[in-house]
């Protein structure tokens, strides 16, 4: 029996066999879909994508998506709701073939009609605005001819003068003198002018105008108005400005060449009568015909909603049935097929503690079709890296996340993800400790898991989601910054009077004069930072000496902490080389120097400097000196200082060519041995695959299918499927290159990596005097203001002012940047100690998984 699962190690994994019978194979993939505890292996990776055997079924299920991505493209166009998938719930049970048949026929018939009604749906509104521009063309076209002929009148009284008013109207009058008021389109006529009419997009008149006028070289007459209400293009369902245009020119060839200039332009052009009632006449039609048009485009928009609104009930369940069966006959194309048995042969990594789960589902699944042959699970015996499978839930899944997001542990590796459950909070909350802010995050995350239900079936912005899904990091964040609110003795920047002080102020106070508190003898604060520091002077001087010595010893405790999980690791691999060749020797160095700072710092605490009559020495100073002159004091902490700063000082030195030299010396000496008793080298070790057609392997897996078909049971075949590519032979100048590297950056990252510490400090510093500017700036002045009215007013706007800052500047801003610092602590800092990050995830093959990557909704 596998160990249970938990979140300090991966799961154990088995490499198992599946023979499937080809008539269940379909059944048995989207059944094991469903439990989503089986990552399958590709067994035929030299086979293209085209060449494989369920491709035919893939093509028909892509055409079938694709009209159902069609059906959703026309209801968000027509901005009809699509039914929700989270409706329909556990309700979609595996569809037979003969249903996943009748859904395309009925995707393809439905297509048909759609796609019919829409065109004819678009027609109909192409129809529409051309008869709307035409009736506006004829509506102004009236207006302009009206206009000529006033203006001929005009030009007739006038015809001996010098005036050059429409020359092309003058010439006519000129050669048709015995034309009267009522005949002028008689005059048009017989001087073979002649007139184009039409629509031309707003924003083109002024290029079309000119275009004209050099084309023409002025030898036309062009009148334009602007249409009112915009035309509505049923190719883009945008509104467009149109203008009306009439441009009267002489001669065949002049019109034709503005027709084309027209068009080219991207004019729509209309015919339109010169006779006034014929052109009425033209009116009266057109509004007819729109008025037919509207009608029958009222009822293709009522039956085009009506199917699209039917198909929106079920679209997400259709969408959600095509995906899974899709997936479904993509993981049989990494199958073996068996020609001789008519057999499936596949192989899959699966939890060893989900097997029995793996095994009744497919006996499950056998019962229901009725076949007497079991399908057959063997487990392979490999020494092929497994993996990496971290069981999480809901509150686990966003931390694991963060661990993941820099590298997967290898398998059976400690996961870094169970101390980081309470590390990152807590290091979060050092950098942002405020009690009212934590407590204001604290109630936003409590909301958002209340109701995460509700939210979970809301789609959500991209921000919004990544809150949400990190709503229990944001609970412990809040939860630790009210924890370390209180230790700061901080609210909102201001302080809590919980008990009494143990500071006490001089009753006799001379006015100008320097007063000094003195502690009360007997009685020391009970808990976190007395608030009687927040009055004094020299508070920023304490607070900074004081949180920059807690961050170097979380710092250290941390890193230590990170640092005896590689011991575990090297225990639970019985590595014992990585034990004495880097886990002990790097402990030591670690410990000779930071752990000496630390000791340094909290003996220093300890000590009453003031009965001593003596100042405090500075540590960094001594630390220095402990280095660059080993065994000089300047200023001694404790006796014997001298002589235990040189010991711990070798002890360190000595350390480095340990790191340096053992584990290469050591693997060499075992490869050499190795070689002399004759057993292969790594990496040289033979490939035996488990689906090899003859040999004894054959024989063996044949048994053991023989012997499962008759027992009904699951029976372990000893097999070996050895990726040859995973073991290289040993290079002593790799490992010793490797090594090398490895001291080189361990010793420098451990002087680096706690200084980085400080930005514990640095961060809470920052975000304290922040918030107390933010009150200061705003609500604090307002209750200093004399007149009352005045600061009623005041502290109304100063409280709308100072919280919006609050919560956008201090809780997002500030909570940002302190929660990235963190992160950062626990990627470089903490994790380097102990976690390289270059495991296999495991991938299983899981409709949830699948809907979640790529929604419907």
């Amino acid at each position: 029996m596998a160990p249970k699962d938990t979140f300090f190690r991966s799961a154990d994994m088995s490499l198992t066999q599946l023979y499937i019978a080809n008539e269940i194979g379909r059944e048995v993939v989207s059944a094991l879909g469903e439990v989503g505890q089986v990552q399958f292996r590709d067994l035929n990776p030299d086979t293209n994508a085209f060449q494989r055997t369920f491709t035919k079924e893939i093509r028909r299920l892509d055409n079938v998506e694709r009209q159902l991505r069609y059906f959703a493209s026309q209801m968000e166009k027509d901005n009809i709701t699509m039914r929700p998938s989270s409706e329909f719930g556990n309700t979609l049970a595996a569809p037979s073939s003969a249903e996943i048949d009748e859904l395309a026929e009925r995707s393809e018939s439905l297509e048909q009609r759609i796609a019919s009604l829409n065109d004819s749906y678009e027609t109909l509104k192409k129809r529409e605005m051309e008869l709307t521009e035409w009736r506006w063309v004829l509506r102004e076209a009236g207006g302009f001819f009206d206009r000529a002929h006033g203006h001929t009148e005009e030009i007739r009284t006038s015809v001996d003068g010098e005036s050059d008013d429409a020359p092309l109207l003058q010439d006519v009058e000129h050669q048709v003198p015995g034309a009267q008021n009522g005949d002028t389109q008689q005059s048009f006529s017989v001087m073979n002018i002649g007139f184009v009419a039409g629509v031309i997009p707003r924003e083109r008149i002024g290029s079309f105008e000119r275009i004209l006028w050099r084309t023409l070289r002025g030898n036309l007459y062009m009148n334009q108005s602007e249409i009112p209400e915009p035309i509505i293009d049923p190719a883009t369902n945008e509104e467009i400005h149109k203008n009306v245009f009439v441009i009267f020119a002489h001669g065949k060839e002049i019109l034709a060449k503005i027709r084309k200039i027209s068009e080219s332009l991207g004019a729509s052009l209309y015919g339109v009568d010169e006779n006034s009632e014929l052109r009425r006449d033209q009116i009266h039609e057109v509004n007819t015909r729109l008025g037919d048009v509207e009608s029958v485009l009222r009822n293709t928009k009522n039956t085009l909603d009506a199917e699209l609104t039917q198909i929106a009930r079920s679209l997400a369940a259709w969408m959600i049935i095509v995906k899974k069966e899709k997936a479904v006959y993509h993981t049989l194309n990494k199958f073996s097929y068996d020609q001789a048995r008519k057999t499936l042969i596949a192989e899959a990594w699966v939890p060893t503690n989900s097997l029995s789960l793996i095994k009744s589902t497919l006996q499950d699944v056998n019962d229901r079709a009725g076949l007497s042959v079991p399908t057959i699970v063997n487990q392979i015996r490999t020494n092929k890296t497994p993996p990496t499978y971290v069981k999480t839930n809901k509150f686990t899944e966003a931390f694991q996340t963060i661990i993941n997001a820099y590298g997967i542990t290898k398998y059976s590796e400690v996961n870094p993800g169970l101390p980081t459950i309470i590390t990152f909070p807590f290091l979060f909350a050092v950098m942002f400790g405020d009690f009212g802010h934590g407590f204001l995050m604290t109630l936003t995350a409590t909301a958002m898991i209340l109701f995460e239900k509700t939210l979970l079936r809301t789609k959500l912005d991209e921000l919004t989601y990544m809150a949400f899904y990190g709503r229990y990091i944001m609970l412990m964040m809040g939860i630790f910054s009210m924890y370390t609110g209180l230790i700061y003795n901080d609210v909102f920047s201001l302080s809590f009077e919980i008990f009494p002080s143990q500071w006490q102020w001089p009753h006799n106070i001379d006015e100008g004069q320097a007063v000094h508190a003195t502690l009360k003898q007997g009685y020391r604060y009970p808990f976190g930072l007395d608030w009687n520091w927040h009055e004094a002077e020299n508070a920023l001087l304490f607070t900074n000496s004081y949180k920059m010595k807690l961050s170097i010893l979380m710092g250290w405790a941390h890193m230590t902490y990170s640092l005896s999980l590689q011991y575990i690791n090297a225990r639970h691999f019985k590595s014992k080389v990585d034990i004495f060749g880097n886990f002990l020797p790097g402990m030591i160095f670690f410990q000779s120097i930071f752990g000496y700072l630390v000791f340094t710092i909290i003996y220093k605490w300890s000590v009453d400097w003031n009965a001593r009559g003596e100042s405090p020495p500075g540590l960094l100073n001594m630390l220095i000196f402990m280095f660059l002159s080993p065994g000089t004091i300047e200023q001694q902490l404790y006796p014997g200082q001298a002589g235990v700063q040189k010991f711990l000082l070798g002890l360190a030195v000595l350390q480095v060519p340990i790191m340096l030299l053992l584990k290469p010396l050591w693997l060499r000496r075992e490869h050499n041995r190795a070689r002399g008793l004759g057993y292969q080298g790594i990496g040289e070790r033979a490939h035996v695959s488990a689906l090899d057609e003859d040999g004894d392997m054959n024989g063996r897996a044949s048994e053991g299918r023989d012997s499962m078909a008759s027992d009904g049971e699951g029976v372990a075949m000893i097999a070996q499927d050895i990726d040859e590519g995973e073991h290289e032979e040993f290079d002593f100048a790799d490992e010793m290159i490797h090594q090398v590297i490895h001291t080189i950056e361990f010793c420098l990252n451990c002087i680096s990596h706690t200084a980085s510490y400080l930005r514990l400090w640095a961060l809470s510093l920052a975000h304290q005097q922040l918030s107390i500017v933010l009150w200061t700036m705003t609500l604090g002045g307002s209750f200093g203001i004399e007149s009352s009215t005045t600061r009623i007013i005041m502290i109304v706007v100063g409280f709308y002012l100072w919280f919006f800052l609050t919560v956008a500047i201090l809780c997002v801003m500030e909570g940002t940047s302190a929660m990235l610092h963190s992160l950062r602590l626990h990627w470089v800092e903490a994790m380097s100690k102990h976690f390289i990050g270059d495991g296999i995830p495991f991938q299983p093959f899981s409709f949830k998984t699948l809907l979640e990557e790529d929604p419907v909704d």
